[in-house]
């Protein structure tokens, strides 16, 4: 907003930075306790009146703290199992009166209302319960939090007088500046954390609303519905800047949807700040990954796998990705399905790479790792499949996940050779790995000792053709006796026909080209056992 169009009032309380306004009374009802007796601890210090609301007043008295409860600011008891407690005239009359206004002054006055010159409120965790495994209909409904955003707002909007704390974060800074000027707080500190409150409740809103569309039309079902939402909100409160983007000339920030889950809500336990491109590849290297049930490692190079390897062990599991293209490994992210033991974190220690992100890793694992001082370590949460979301020029792109499993019992074989167990083992294999390569995507991979190991890669290719010459070029380990993967149909039939020449004895692929049975007539000629799935998985980025 351009400052000469604020009003009056807006402009004046911008520019007075130091016009301190006492805190003399405060209400305090929080559901992230963090940091919270701490605090309370300095507005009592400072003479400030404490006033609460349920669990948070029992832990305030639990620290020694004189706490009012908000039924005898109201004269009215908590009802409706805590659906209202703070709707109620005598706390929005008391955040929202204007004190240099003599009428509103009156009006209080009259009707015995007491000014509140603080609210440190933070909601219902409603974005953590919404994605709860399991979750009922009713937990949901329940935890949307009606008197918290409704005192934030009032607070935020009466920001002249009153100070709105939404943020635990902000509680170490609001304790310095209370401090220095005796129980006060500045115009400049009210008016950004006003902003803040706004934010705040427009983030919860639209989260609400968000997870309400995603459910079925009629009430009472938790199932996802795949249909795309009317409105595309989206709201995300910046968690942290980054040095830079893809480029040092770009710059970038991470944004969190509240959930504590997934690549942007991870807790980093070792290692340098982390840069966009390895936030993009630890995504990408995470849903990798993720896709299988079996002990799965991950390596992963600008977006594509350059190894992937299943075990018995998360160290077997990496010896086996880190075999398929140790060049590329150099230098890339490592996403594991599984808890990091010591045995494998020595291994994986050995290797430069950036980043390494799992469930989890042990005290062995940490103390392996340790040396490595600039080696990011990500500790996840899983978080559901959401809705892809691409920003283009004048919009957004929005799609579902590509979710779409596939079994031995789903696909159709429809060559003379049929494939053999190993043979189908590895193509499904092939197949998960494929998916989540770049197209045009051509996938070599084979058996080792009973464990899915990835081969040769062919990533990002103009031509099916390159891709399959590519996977072959990159291939380090033998390619006689592989299968390939195909991430689309093969239009003609020297695709198929490089990927036997390449050495591989049975392909998975789509199906659905025009030249379907110019291509199947081609591998009953070479001996090559082929299956289609009916499912493509084109990835463009």
């Amino acid at each position: 907003m351009n400052p000469h169009h604020m009003p009056n009032t807006m402009r004046h309380v911008m520019s007075e930075s130091n016009d301190l306004k006492a805190v003399k009374r405060a209400l305090l009802s929080v559901t992230d306790k963090t940091g919270l007796v701490e605090f309370a601890g300095t507005l009592a210090r400072h003479g400030v009146e404490l006033i609460s609301t349920g669990g948070t007043a029992k832990v305030l008295r639990e620290a020694g703290l004189s706490v009012k409860d908000i039924s005898e600011l109201t004269g009215f008891p908590e009802m409706l199992d805590g659906r209202v407690k703070t709707l109620h005239p005598k706390v929005h009359g008391g955040l929202l009166h204007r004190r240099s206004d003599p009428a509103h002054v009156a009006a209080v006055n009259e009707h015995e209302i007491l000014p509140i010159d603080m609210v440190v409120v933070n909601l219902y965790a409603f974005e953590k319960t919404a994605a709860k495994p399991g979750v009922h209909f009713e937990e949901i409904i329940e935890n949307i939090d009606i008197g918290g955003p409704s005192m934030l707002r009032s607070a935020a909007k009466n920001f002249e007088d009153v100070a709105v704390v939404p943020d635990p974060k902000d509680y170490a800074d609001l304790a310095a500046e209370l401090d220095a000027n005796a129980g006060s707080l500045s115009a400049a500190t009210r008016w950004k954390l006003a902003r803040k409150a706004f934010a705040t409740t427009a983030a919860y809103d639209s989260a609400i609303a968000s997870t309400l569309d995603a459910l079925p039309a009629e009430p009472g079902s938790v199932e996802k519905t795949t249909e795309l939402p009317v409105t595309l909100r989206i709201v995300a409160p910046r968690k942290t800047s980054l040095r830079y983007g893809e480029n040092p000339h770009q710059a970038a920030a991470v944004y969190t949807d509240g959930t504590e889950l997934g690549i942007a809500n991870a807790a980093q336990l070792q290692g340098k700040e982390l840069s966009y491109n390895n936030l993009v590849d630890l995504d990408a290297c995470w849903a990798l990954a993720s896709e299988f049930e079996a002990t799965v490692v991950a390596i992963i190079k600008h977006t594509n796998p350059c190894g992937v390897g299943q075990g018995t062990t998360v160290a077997e599991a990496y010896a086996r990705a880190l075999e398929a293209d140790p060049v590329s490994a150099f230098g890339g992210v490592i996403g594991v399905n599984r808890v990091v033991d010591g045995v494998a974190a020595a291994e994986m220690a050995k290797l430069f790479v950036e980043a390494i992100v799992a469930p989890g890793f042990t005290d062995e694992a940490k103390a392996a790792f340790a040396a490595k001082k600039n080696l990011r370590l990500l500790e996840l949460k899983p978080a559901p499949l959401v809705d892809r979301i691409k920003q283009i020029s004048g919009g957004f792109l929005v799609q579902n996940e590509d979710f779409h499993p596939i079994t031995a019992a789903d696909v159709k074989i429809v060559t003379e050779r049929h494939p053999t167990p190993d043979e189908m083992e590895a193509l499904l294999f092939s197949w998960k790995v494929c998916k989540h390569v770049k197209s045009n995507a051509i996938v070599y991979a084979r058996l080792k000792d009973g464990f899915g190991q990835s081969v040769g890669i062919g990533a990002g290719q103009m031509s099916r053709v390159d891709a399959a010459r590519f996977g072959a070029m990159k291939a380090a380990l033998p390619l006689e006796g592989t299968v390939a993967a195909s991430d689309a149909f093969f239009p003609f039939a020297d695709g198929l026909e490089t990927v036997a020449k390449a050495g591989a004895t049975a392909v998975i692929q789509p199906g659905g080209s025009v030249r379907d049975a110019e291509v199947i007539e081609a591998a009953n000629k070479l001996g090559v056992a082929m299956v289609l799935t009916g499912v493509r998985h084109f990835r463009h980025g």
